[in-house]
């Protein structure tokens, strides 16, 4: 975080959090025995600090070991934390009233033996344990079972201009695959099989194969190698492609490191299109399949695309699908062609955490990304998020769970 307000309010929170769940504890154990209740408080902060000690040896040996347990230990505290953070709120608010009451019973009036005490209610320090634990329950379930609960997501999309031969076609997209994440090729393996199942005509892939090192891919490659399509495999590099998450020894193992990743790619049958077009034809009819390297509108991440060169290259083709992992290039660069029809994205995985309901969709990503899942639409152009196929970081999903997106392309 390189905001230090910002950093100090998450701190503040932390320390708020950290303290109102120990009263919570207290205050719902205040009938038991002392030696019991001397026994909780030591339990709760020898735990406390010791899921976060061991947090904080993982992120900082992230890189070496088993990286993927390592994960899962960094995202320890997050368990512990949401659960303290939707327990602060309620106590917060009684604390606030019961300062209000005693501001109110004693103005002008000494403090001490005279002063009014409220106190705590022993009811609502039990609500809000049994409260902070559905947070953390979920995050759990996300670990153990949402990472890798694979959905099917299908989307018309009707456009005006889209060739004849062309109406019907299916185009299957996944994203962010993060095979870093990954302690078994079971999970990939039953992704593959959910792909085939859909019979799509076309698929594309938007970045982020790995998190920082052409390796993690391998292991995977004969499960990946197995996606069946009569028309090439196209695909696009993310930001985490490039290995700039890494303190590599020097810019030529850096290099290396994308060379390997890009045969990777080849190894399983995919077509890389690093800013360059390929053109599909059925019916007498054609098609653009555009694709940029990582190309973003935000100061974090690098861009290493060229739009311009790859828009040129589709040439006069009546439709184009532009692949460009991070979405904040749509607004502020792609809507700049607007023949370019379908841009398909992915990069910020819906945060692997929110409310992803037909009436209600919310996730903290949404304050950083203004296109962050699903579909948006200006004028004729339109841009589908795909939230993801894997995982980082936090080892897990919650609401938005890992996806497989495919398109029916309608006329209009």
């Amino acid at each position: 975080m390189r905001n230090p307000l910002v950093l100090w309010l998450v701190l503040a929170a932390i320390v708020l959090a950290e303290y109102y769940g120990y009263q919570a504890v207290r205050t719902a154990t205040q009938h038991l025995a002392p030696g019991t209740r001397r026994g909780l408080a030591a339990a709760y902060w020898v735990g406390t600090v010791l899921v976060w000690g061991v947090a904080f040896w993982a992120g900082n040996t992230r890189q070496t070991g088993n990286t993927v347990l390592k994960s899962y230990l960094m995202s320890l505290p997050l368990l512990l934390l949401a659960g303290k953070l939707f327990m602060l709120l309620p106590l917060l608010l009684e604390d606030l009233t019961r300062l209000g009451r005693w501001a109110v019973g004693n103005s002008g009036r000494p403090t001490g033996s005279e002063a009014v005490t409220i106190p705590r209610s022993e009811f609502l320090a039990k609500f809000t344990l049994a409260l902070g634990a559905i947070p953390a329950v979920a995050l759990l379930w996300g670990m153990l079972k949402g990472g890798t609960d694979y959905t099917v997501r299908r989307v018309t999309l009707k456009f005006p201009n889209l060739p004849p031969a062309f109406d019907g076609f299916k185009v299957l997209q996944i994203s962010d695959l993060h095979t870093g994440s990954f302690n078994s090729t079971e999970p990939l393996e039953r992704a593959v099989a959910m792909i085939n199942q859909q019979g799509a005509d076309l698929i594309l892939m938007t970045g982020d194969l790995v998190n920082n090192r052409a390796t993690e891919v391998e292991p995977h490659i004969p499960a990946l190698r197995g996606i069946k399509s009569e028309l090439p495999i196209f695909s696009s590099l993310g930001n985490h492609d490039y290995g700039d998450y890494v303190a590599w020894e020097s810019p030529a193992e850096k290099r290396a490191n994308l060379e390997r990743l890009m045969r990777n790619h080849a190894a399983m049958g995919w077509t890389l299109l690093n800013d360059t077009s390929h053109h599909i034809e059925r019916g007498g009819d054609k098609i653009a399949v555009v694709g940029i390297q990582n190309c973003s509108s935000h100061a974090n991440f690098h861009t290493y695309g060229n739009l311009p060169k790859a828009h040129a290259a589709s040439g006069d083709a009546p439709f184009k699908i532009l692949l460009s992992h991070d979405p904040s290039y749509w607004e502020t660069n792609i809507l700049n062609y607007p023949d370019i029809d379908l841009t398909l994205s992915g990069h910020t995985h819906g945060m692997q955490f929110g409310v992803n309901l037909p009436f209600m969709k919310w996730s903290p990503v949404q304050y950083v990304y203004k296109q962050w899942a699903g579909l948006y639409e200006k004028g004729r152009q339109k841009l589908y998020v795909n939230v993801g196929l894997g995982f980082l970081g936090y080892p897990g999903r919650v609401g938005f769970l890992p996806e497989i997106t495919v398109f029916e392309l309608r006329r209009a």
